[in-house]
């Protein structure tokens, strides 16, 4: 059943697995990944699986002497009440120590109740609402916020001369947020904002939106929507409607051309800049052991992205924590250990917030470019140390 599907990483217990159940749960840390596994976010889910194998493959299945378990919940896609009974099911029934996952801001935050009440700490591998850490003393997030990738975004085309550009972005909280963080940053430094866009975050018709973008004649139209169908619609569109020959640039948060379907977006994106905290692209030792260990673990798994770097990341916190509370997860002492833990992610250095519960990341600039034959998000300028300006 998808709703129950386990992936369970346990060896094989001694006596042909015969044990009491009480000690079978005290020597398992138990984390339950609530996500879209299907329906049409369903590479979200598939995206932090591949993270967290990638993960253990590195680090192993066992940490203060435990086993981790990871119990696989799916949200079919942005429905709060389904994450809510998801949720409640994990900590009531399966005693989890741990929440994981959120692709979708609705879910997180149908489930922050549930883990403020449970004192459950609940890692955030995805969702990027800026006010989700708010609704619980018990979130922290290990992904990013729209407004820390897309205020840069506005810094950037200002410093490139750009002053006259249209937003379009997903109506929903990210990005709502996407908008006003770049609308605060490019009006405040001189721009103007032609025209605001929102399309429908379910089976958006860009087409529409597209002829309303080129009849504004912006300088360049900043996006924002999810990554995966939408993005590859979008650019569909854009190219189809003649926006680049009109000299309409495409400037947007790294959604537009995730990398894990940037490779079937054909040329349509080549030049296309974007702001974002992680591309595959990014060279340093620890992106390339954990391409290396993706590749591995996922071999079905295609290129990774920041969905999968994010739940890599997401992983990394939840051993240090067990580490550092010798396998004993208490909710307000494992929130304490999260507090201001630095990780060395692929994406380059990162740093929980201790007062925000937030990501404080280098936000890059990057341009699609071919390497080898293949499109990839080339890092060319980058902000660094930025925090969530969202609160």
């Amino acid at each position: 059943m998808k709703l129950m599907k386990k992936l369970t990483v346990l060896a094989a217990l001694g006596m042909a697995g015969i044990l009491p159940l009480a000690a079978h749960a005290q020597e398992t840390i138990k984390i339950g990944l609530v996500a879209p596994f299907s329906g049409p976010f369903a590479d979200y889910g598939k995206q932090m699986e591949g993270g967290i194998k990638a993960y253990m493959k590195q680090h192993g299945d066992k940490v203060a002497g435990k086993k981790i378990e990871i119990i696989m919940k799916d949200t079919t896609g942005p429905v709060p009440e389904v994450a809510k009974r998801l949720a409640q099911e994990l900590v009531v029934r399966d005693k989890v120590d741990f929440l994981a996952g959120f692709g979708l801001t609705p879910e997180a935050l149908a489930v922050a109740p549930i883990a403020e009440q449970a004192k459950k700490p609940m890692i955030i591998m995805n969702a990027a609402t800026s006010v989700i850490t708010t609704k619980s003393n018990y979130i922290a997030r290990v992904s990013m916020t729209l407004p820390q990738i897309s205020a840069p975004m506005a810094t950037w085309a200002l410093k490139t001369g750009m002053k006259r550009v249209v937003t379009l972005v997903a109506d929903y909280g990210p990005g709502i947020d996407a908008e006003t963080a770049f609308k605060t940053n490019f009006v405040g430094g001189g721009g103007q904002i032609v025209e605001s866009i929102r399309v429908p975050l379910k089976n958006p018709e860009f087409s529409p939106f597209i002829q309303r973008i080129k009849d504004a004649k912006p300088e360049a139209v900043f996006i924002f929507v999810p990554a995966g169908e939408q993005s590859i619609a979008f650019m569909k569109g854009y190219r189809e409607r003649g926006l680049a020959e009109a000299g309409i640039k495409v400037i947007a948060t790294g959604d537009l051309t995730d990398d894990h379907v940037l490779p079937a977006m054909g040329d349509a994106v080549l030049g296309v800049i974007t702001s974002f905290h992680y591309s595959a692209a990014h060279n340093s030792p620890e992106n390339k052991a954990f391409l290396k260990s993706f590749a591995e673990a996922n071999p079905q798994g295609g290129r990774p992205n920041f969905m999968a770097v994010a739940a890599y990341d997401g992983m990394h916190a939840i051993y240090e924590v067990s580490k550092k509370l010798n396998g004993k997860i208490d909710g307000d002492k494992a929130m304490a250990v999260l507090k201001g833990m630095k990780i060395n992610s692929p994406r380059g250095p990162l740093t929980i917030d201790p007062a925000t519960r937030d990501a404080v990341q280098t936000v890059y600039i990057r341009r699609v470019e071919k390497v080898n034959g293949e499109p990839y998000n080339i890092e060319f300028d980058k902000f660094v140390d930025v925090k969530d300006p969202g609160k």
